[in-house]
């Protein structure tokens, strides 16, 4: 089924996950050139009773949880986007959430920290807090409908199995098919009956218990087996396991354990006042999926800064080449001697797609086909589809990499390719390794004034002009800039690329503060752009009212 497109705008890439109510679907928006996730629902051939009545039953199950869920707004929520049919599918289009699920979040873990445990369960209470508004009981609680993004956020997932509490609403597991997991189910849910926010509380006492102690309080060999032990079992107190964790949250687990849905809290409000005094307040995040980071650095952006990336090295392979003597210079309007390889930030639609060689007409079995992916890049880029084709070369590259070698030219074409749309789709922080790496192999081969690899630097320094690293945006330029100015022959001569610069750097000592020898390099640089290019030209244009705005705010 990949490569469908569904609704004529949605195609699909890869599975997530399937259950009882349908599969999930990574995909692409073709219109609005974004990632998103599907779900889809065919109802008569979802497992269960057999006959039109249960399809139609499922098909109004399906069409509440696209309207219930969109009731609900919340950041701790999954956004949904788009519903509706396509032939006997139904389908909801989804936020597609990046992150690890909180199963794998806690695998991961040994043991799981316990502030990190509060920090998950404050977080599941305030989502838990705008559901049961609406109201809606989500019913499905379990750490695989929960996502850890990478700021330490929590995404709560499928809300398709709530129930809406309205008195006039028919309840659509009349048929006695409770909905849920074994392992997270309330006794009241267990037994068929009537559930409410409490019932949610229970499976968060579940969570939490599981994160404190590495295990459900619950586990069986069969469904009815471990539906039993929720019904007459008692839970083991965690503080025998992990007797670091505090007594007071101990206590909160057993509360929201209890058999009696009246024995636990009375709402998801009061287990977070509970949590609140447990919350971290002091300390830094231990780096990205650490739940606790929305409390130690509330409305932080993430990624954090990262320090200032290391300049490409000036010596070994990015020496500077020996002097030539003045003889050799032509002047400086001489007309350029080549022509960048790749465009810096190309449009979508004219990025170029170099030539791969000629693939054979069936590939063998199991052997990447390199040809028929980058077939596919320059269609996306066509059709402007720039995070699919992202995507698409993201994953393409490892497996050329592996079937040809990392420095063979395919995949030189594919990285160079990969760096340039990375580009279009301004991820300069993914580009720039990128081009770092293509410059330097390029420079081994070539040496450092040869045109490509000069180019790939040029691009790495745009790149961290685009994330504000402005002195190592500095270091880079300066570094290329005098193969530009045509100071070591002809070959790299490029007087259009070489005032450009100029003018960059000029631009990022303003940045960093050096008013004076910024305003120089604009002085400078606007003497020799009226001489290339005329005094109309926008460049000169540009540099006089820049000056001119500097010398009032410096005051002359």
């Amino acid at each position: 089924m990949s490569g469908r497109t569904i609704a004529d705008r949605y195609e699909l890439a890869a599975i997530l996950g399937q259950g009882g109510m349908g599969q999930v679907w990574t995909a692409y928006d073709r219109r609005l050139d974004r990632r998103v996730a599907v779900k889809l629902l065919r109802p008569d051939r979802v497992a269960g009773p057999t006959g039109s009545d249960a399809a139609d039953e499922l098909r109004s199950r399906f069409v509440r949880e696209c309207r219930v869920t969109a009731q609900v707004d919340h950041p701790g929520l999954v956004t949904v986007h788009d519903a509706g049919s396509d032939g006997d599918d139904l389908y909801l289009v989804m936020q597609y959430v990046e992150g690890a699920d909180l199963a794998d979040h806690l695998a991961g873990q040994d043991p799981y920290p316990w502030p990190w445990a509060v920090a998950v369960a404050a977080q599941l209470c305030a989502v838990l807090c705008a559901v049961h508004a609406v109201p809606i009981v989500h019913r499905d609680l379990k750490p695989r409908n929960v996502m850890v993004r990478p700021d330490g956020t929590l995404t709560v997932l499928d809300l398709g199995v709530a129930s809406v509490l309205d008195t006039d609403t028919t309840r659509l597991t009349h048929t006695g098919s409770p909905i849920g997991s074994p392992a997270y189910m309330a006794p009241e849910q267990a037994m068929g009956g009537a559930v409410g926010p409490r019932t949610d509380l229970y499976a968060l006492g579940v969570v939490l218990h599981e994160l404190l102690s590495g295990d459900v309080p619950f586990a069986g060999s069969t469904a009815l087996g471990v539906l039993h032990r929720h019904l007459y079992e008692a839970p083991v107190p965690v503080r025998q396991k992990r007797p670091e964790v505090p007594v007071a949250l101990e206590a909160l687990v057993l509360r929201l354990l209890a058999k009696d849905p009246q024995d636990r809290p009375a709402s998801a409000q009061e287990v977070y006042e509970e949590l609140a005094p447990l919350l971290p307040k002091h300390g830094t995040p231990a780096g990205p999926l650490d739940p606790t980071r929305p409390f130690l650095r509330p409305h932080a952006p993430w990624p954090d800064r990262a320090a200032t990336p290391a300049p490409v090295p000036a010596p070994a392979t990015f020496a500077a080449p020996p002097p030539v003597s003045a003889a050799t210079r032509p002047a400086l309007g001489g007309p350029p001697s080549f022509t960048p390889p790749l465009a810096v930030l190309p449009s979508p639609a004219s990025t170029p797609v170099p030539a791969v060689p000629a693939r054979p007409a069936t590939p063998p079995p199991g052997r990447l086909d390199v040809a028929r992916a980058v077939d596919e890049v320059k269609k996306l880029l066509g059709e402007g589809r720039i995070t699919q084709a992202v995507d698409v070369l993201g994953a393409t590259l490892p497996a050329a990499a592996a079937e040809h070698g990392e420095h063979s030219p395919v995949v030189r074409i594919l990285r160079k390719q990969y760096a340039a749309t990375l580009m279009d789709d301004g991820q300069y922080r993914r580009a720039l390794p990128e081009l770092r790496r293509l410059a330097e192999d390029r420079t081994a081969e070539a040496g450092p004034a040869d045109p490509q690899a000069l180019q790939f630097r040029y691009d790495a320094a745009q790149c961290l002009e685009q994330l504000g690293e402005a002195g190592a945006a500095l270091v880079e330029y300066r570094a290329v800039l005098p193969y530009y100015e045509n100071a070591y022959g002809p070959i790299t001569a490029d007087p259009g690329r070489a005032l450009d610069i100029r003018h960059r750097i000029g631009q990022l000592l303003l940045a960093v503060g050096d008013h004076t020898a910024g305003r120089a390099q604009l002085q400078a640089l606007l003497y020799d752009a009226e001489r290339t290019y005329g005094p109309h030209h926008p460049l000169p244009m540009d540099l006089r009212r820049l000056l001119s705005h500097q010398r009032d705010v410096r005051g002359g």
